[in-house]
């Protein structure tokens, strides 16, 4: 007799269903859950959204399951589609090596320690390190981690989020997604939700003896989600300010004393420069107040061919270590260092490189490179890499407040425009390299830093990323709405191809506001619209997705751009789709095909119509296949199959004989749906692993089914 899958394996697969399983085949698995779920009850079912909508719904299939042997077998071995799970962790999770220069901080040590080693008693095992900007957080969190290495033997995993744009920083759902990549979590494994983002995490890390450190975080929201429900893990948030409300150890970094900021100092210095430093030692120490950064950045400045003697006298002594030594360095560089400095710092890129700073400073991208590597040597920015360099948060905010007073509004606002149509020019040309044939992306200007190709379009707009999020609301905020609005337009190559979803909703959010509320063209409004509406939709965020969507279609009607109002009505079908909802999705994609179908010879968009007529005939397949319309599904899926084959476009033709297969299963003519399975198999390479093992799964339910 055959064993039906119990309730709680039900809820658990329809759970990790809603989720968001990874990728194109996780929404493939999407579709046909709910294909499986109208047959079994006989009605539309929506997509549960809550656990208990999630468990109502498996008794309900349980309970038909008892009664039809055929259904049962093919709920289960529909359950073995689900992506394979993430089993093992990467014991390298980027946490960074420690300071050589490490000084002191013992009883800060030994407090971190005994919360990460104390009996668990039912509470997590969590602290929160804190102190003011540069007075060594992250150096304690590192040193912390080397010597730890024992206790936690299954992985440490760092994540940094210094970088974060806006006030509030990056959200919870960006730090479960880096959180997860450290851990060496592959892409199309990577759930779209936050929620199954959280439960993966929560997989991954029970049972294991593992560190998780997120440096510079500024919220509670951003690291409640990772507090652990293990005993053998241990969570260390790191934040560089004033602590914040969580349920944890709090472990404040103080200056440091006297004698350990003069060891601080020698140590920096070596021991033939600490001499020069001997007459200087108890003004330095005053100044610096035990900063640890300001030390050792003040130390490297007295040691230049200026001499400690004049530095000590020319640098006025402040109440703030940090600017006092911005200031310090900025006297000892040279005056043009300091003017590329302080306008690249206006504009508060996470990262620059001399391309960007050239453009600011209005110099040769050469001297540009010279410069930066002057200013990381004076320690006024770090060097990260690849010629890319970034301040430190409270560095980057007393050169900017000085460029306003030293250099005038004029200067500063010219070199922030600047810089801003620099990086747009170098992200136009990505963009149009990575999606060379699409509508939705520029075409390349004729200035700017050209790309080769689509992978290094894709690779440049995946670098400048954070670059542009931030660009984006610095455009607004300086009266730049058309240059705030090319720039987060030219990131859709990265929603669509690399699924920066997270990353890119930021930048969206500013840029549709900024397009509604200002005198922005409705047609550049409803692209941006739909780009918001893909991004929700991809995040699982089904309802805030379609009203963007429907913002979108009414923009491109106001437009009179039939093109871009047939797309948008297009998504909101999928989005139907991807909701159990196949009537409405139907009607959507019928809706579409008619705008399609009214583009003229001539007309934007005449020239890819049979493309678009194609896709829309693969779309209502799939929403006629939900809705138990077999026989209508099977004709348009094969026109669809057909079209992609004349075309020789093997992607979407393995994608339409996919859909194929899965309609002729459901149908019953299972020797038939193995034939387009192994005919879909053909035209897949190696590498798409995802939906070949799908493709695998489905012929085990055929073969199941076919007895």
């Amino acid at each position: 007799m055959l064993e039906i899958m119990a309730v709680s394996a039900l809820t658990a697969f329809i759970t990790a269903v809603g989720n968001g399983a990874a990728g194109e085949m996780g929404k493939q698995l999407v579709v046909s859950t709910g294909a499986l779920t109208r047959r079994t009850l006989g009605r539309e079912t929506p997509l549960p959204r809550t656990q208990e909508e999630r468990e109502s719904l498996a008794a309900q299939l349980h309970a038909r399951m008892e009664h039809d042997p055929q259904q049962a077998a093919e709920w289960a071995a529909l359950a073995r589609s689900l992506p394979e799970q993430v089993e093992g962790l990467r014991l390298d999770g980027g946490l960074p090596p420690a300071p050589r220069d490490f000084t002191n901080h013992k009883a800060v040590l030994r407090r971190v320690r005994r919360e990460a080693t104390r009996p668990a008693a039912g509470r997590p095992r969590v602290a929160l390190l804190h102190g003011p900007p540069g007075i060594g957080t992250t150096s304690v969190a590192l040193h912390l981690g080397a010597t730890l290495l024992a206790r936690f033997p299954d992985g440490r995993f760092y994540v940094d989020m210094r970088d974060g744009a806006g006030e509030g920083g990056l959200g919870s759902s960006v730090v479960l997604l880096r959180l997860l990549r450290a851990m060496g979590v592959e892409p199309d494994q990577l759930p779209a939700t936050e929620a199954g983002r959280e439960r993966l995490y929560r997989r991954l890390v029970d049972g294991r003896r593992v560190l998780v450190v997120v440096d510079h975080v500024s919220s509670p929201a951003q690291v409640r989600g990772l507090v652990p429900a293990t005993p053998d893990a241990f969570l260390l948030v790191v934040v560089s300010g004033r602590p914040f409300q969580l349920e944890a150890e709090r472990v404040e970094v103080a200056p440091l004393t006297d004698r350990h900021a003069a060891k601080l100092v020698r140590s920096t210095a070596g021991k033939q420069a600490s001499a020069q430093l001997g007459p200087h030692m108890k003004e330095l120490l005053e100044r610096c107040a035990g900063n640890a950064l300001a030390l050792r950045s003040r130390t490297v400045c007295l040691l230049n061919e200026a001499g400690p003697e004049q530095e000590l006298a020319t640098a006025p002594a402040g109440t703030d270590p940090l600017r006092d030594m911005v200031r310090q360095i900025c006297g000892g560089v040279r005056p043009e260092v300091k003017r590329l400095c302080q306008l690249t710092a206006l504009v508060g890129l996470p990262s620059i490189d001399a391309g960007l700073a050239a453009a600011a400073a209005l110099t040769a991208p050469g001297e540009a490179a010279r410069m930066l590597a002057e200013a990381a040597e004076a320690r006024l920015v770090d060097a990260l890499g690849d010629g890319r360099y970034r301040y430190r948060p409270q560095v980057r905010r007393h050169l900017a407040d000085a460029a306003a007073i030293e250099l005038g509004i004029a200067e500063c606002a010219a070199g922030v425009r600047r810089v801003l149509d620099a990086l747009l020019a170098r992200v136009l040309h990505a963009a149009h390299a990575a999606l060379p044939q699409s509508w939705r992306t520029e075409p390349a200007p004729e200035n700017g830093e050209t790309s080769r190709g689509e992978a290094q379009g894709v690779a440049v707009l995946a670098a400048e990323l954070g670059n542009v999020v931030r660009a984006v609301s610095v455009a607004d905020e300086y009266g730049h709405t058309t240059t705030s609005l090319r720039l987060a337009r030219a990131l859709w190559p990265l929603q669509l191809k690399a699924g920066y979803w997270d990353e890119v909703l930021p930048a969206l959010l500013v840029a549709v506001r900024c397009a509604e509320d200002g005198d922005a063209d409705p047609r550049t409004a409803g692209a941006l619209q739909f780009q918001l509406a893909h991004c929700l939709g991809e995040m699982g965020r089904m309802d805030d997705a379609e009203a963007a969507a429907l913002a979108a279609v009414a923009s491109e009607r106001a437009a009179g751009h039939l093109r871009g109002e047939a797309s948008s009505v297009e998504l909101l079908g999928l989005m139907n789709l991807h909701r159990w909802q196949y009537e409405q999705a139907h009607e959507r994609f019928v809706e579409s095909e008619r705008l399609y179908r009214q583009i003229g010879s001539g007309q934007e968009g005449a020239a890819d119509l049979p493309r678009a007529l194609a896709l829309s005939a693969r779309h209502q397949g799939r929403a006629l296949r939900g809705t138990g319309d077999l026989a209508q599904a099977q004709r348009l899926l094969e026109s669809a199959a057909e079209f992609f084959a004349a075309q020789g476009e093997a992607y979407n033709q393995g994608r339409a004989l996919t859909d194929l297969a899965e309609t002729l299963h459901d149908a019953g003519q299972n020797a038939v749906a193995l034939a387009k399975v192994a005919e879909a198999e053909q035209l897949l390479p190696p590498q798409a692993v995802p939906h070949l093992q799908y493709l695998a799964a489905l012929r085990l339910r055929c073969e199941v089914a076919a007895g």
